[in-house]
């Protein structure tokens, strides 16, 4: 038995997935008017099987009890999620391409609590890179605010400009 386990995992290799901006992007959603990310995409970040990361909040639900940190979707909700993002999941491995289970979200502060939950060198590494990267989305927003009213003052002028043009 020990040797079968040896073997096992020996052939289980942790693929590092490198945190990016784009990455992060590309994994957030918004649901109930928060920005989350999918337990399944942090399961892989954290270099998990979906099933061992739940199994890991579960064991210490006491530090997600709050909406604030994580909540599980809806039917309505997961059925606009499969419709979305429905090319991505036939793609992944597993035994269908249907979700099976309402996946559960993490907020940001729910993705900082998970860093008080998961164990590991891998875990510490992509914890670091998580909040590196959180940090620099922020730091960029912050830094560049002024462009995204002056942005917004441009599409509205254009819409008005617009609208004087089919008045006359």
């Amino acid at each position: 038995m020990a040797e079968e386990n040896k073997k096992v995992m020996e052939k289980t290799e942790i693929v590092v997935i490198e945190i990016t901006e784009g990455l992060l992007r590309e994994k957030l959603y918004e649901f109930r008017g928060r920005k989350v990310m999918l337990d399944s995409d942090l399961a892989e970040i954290y270099g998990y099987e979906t099933k061992n990361f739940n199994r890991q909040v579960k064991n210490n639900i006491q530090k997600f009890q709050a909406d604030d940190f994580m909540f599980e979707l809806s039917d309505e909700e997961t059925e606009e999620l499969s419709r979305c993002k429905n090319f991505t999941m036939n793609q992944r491995m597993g035994r269908g391409t249907n979700i099976k289970y309402n996946p559960h979200v993490f907020t940001e502060q729910g993705i900082y609590m998970l860093m008080t939950v998961l164990r590991g060198d891998l875990a510490i590494k992509q914890s670091r890179a998580l909040v590196s990267t959180f940090k620099k989305m922020k730091d960029y927003i912050l830094g560049n605010q002024n462009l995204i009213g002056q942005r917004e003052v441009m599409q509205l002028s254009m819409q008005t400009i617009k609208k004087q043009k089919k008045c006359i």
